[in-house]
């Protein structure tokens, strides 16, 4: 039996470095063969990172089915999984995101979810001493996944964890961390290949709120003015990319890394209102400046108010 690992859809770096890397820790340490698969077509970073540590981009998967074991990484809610998830064999979850629920398993499995910033980190936890045996194109993927989500340590949810093994890591690589953090958030911010609706969907999970169901998109990037030069295009797909994808409204926050704000679409009264109940921001046209929001997962979803 060979074990599928994978994380969510529209995989960022974490969710496409972490199943590699996990993927070689059963397979090359543990003796039970797995496989690292995808669940979209991972973003411009991620890309980036798995051609600069030479690694072939994962399958691409659109389901699992009864005859599927699974191990699922970088979260644990089912409306960024398969649909047929809960028939799968899921047999171990290992996640830094809050507890969704839903997910439905054939028997008691090994659960890790913790508070750190990056799966990858959680990894190297787990390995042991084993961590020690990893060879260096895993070492820069683990490496990798830290810095993006952790954005650099500029990243609220960066702990001390994250970036002691990250600067260990660029140790033992012997790479500049700042200088190859720069390579990976310009490949980030190089978005002019996408379609508005990649562009809202690249980095998304839905979420509701008070029962107004939301798609909450972040763009990460250290060249916003490209996303905002696109502004009209893009509020215009807003509500298209809504309707399709059967949510109430779509959120897309522009996420300057290096200035450390995020910049907020307003087109119309509901996001003008959320805007205001959960920011404490002043809107007075269609986009809103957040100074020091950075985080998806422990600023904006938190926050979040209708």
């Amino acid at each position: 039996m060979t074990l599928k690992v994978f994380g969510h859809t529209s995989p960022d770096t974490d969710s496409t470095g972490s199943p590699l890397i996990w993927a070689w820790y059963l397979s090359e340490i543990r003796n039970q063969p797995a496989q690292a698969k995808l669940l979209g077509t991972p973003n411009t970073e991620a890309s980036f990172v798995l051609k600069t540590w030479g690694f072939d981009q994962p399958e691409i998967i659109a389901d699992v089915t009864a005859d599927d074991s699974c191990v699922v990484v970088d979260t644990n809610n089912p409306a960024e999984l398969p649909a047929g998830i809960n028939q799968a064999n899921v047999v171990q979850i290992i996640d830094h995101h809050k507890l969704t629920g839903g997910l439905e398993t054939r028997g008691p499995i090994d659960i890790t979810i913790k508070p750190l910033a990056c799966t990858a980190t959680i990894m190297h936890n787990l390995m042991g001493p084993n961590a020690d045996k990893m060879p260096d194109p895993i070492k820069g993927l683990m490496l990798s996944c830290i810095l993006s989500d952790t954005l650099e340590f500029r990243s609220p949810t960066t702990t001390q964890q994250d970036r002691d093994l990250a600067e260990q890591l660029a140790g033992e690589l012997g790479i500049d961390l700042s200088a190859y953090a720069a390579e990976m958030f310009a490949a980030k911010s190089d978005v002019s290949a996408f379609s508005d609706g990649e562009l809202i969907r690249m980095d998304s999970k839905e979420y509701a709120v008070d029962g107004t169901k939301f798609r909450v998109s972040v763009l990460e990037t250290t060249a916003p003015q490209i996303v905002l030069d696109r502004k009209d295009s893009l509020m215009a797909s807003l509500g298209t990319v809504a309707a399709e994808d059967g949510v109430d409204q779509v959120l897309l926050f522009v996420i300057d890394i290096l200035n450390e704000e995020a910049t907020l679409f307003v087109p119309n009264a509901l996001v003008k209102d959320v805007a205001e109940k959960s920011f404490g921001a002043q809107v007075a046209g269609d986009l809103v400046v957040l100074p020091g929001v950075m985080s998806r997962k422990k600023q904006i979803i938190p926050s979040l108010k209708v």
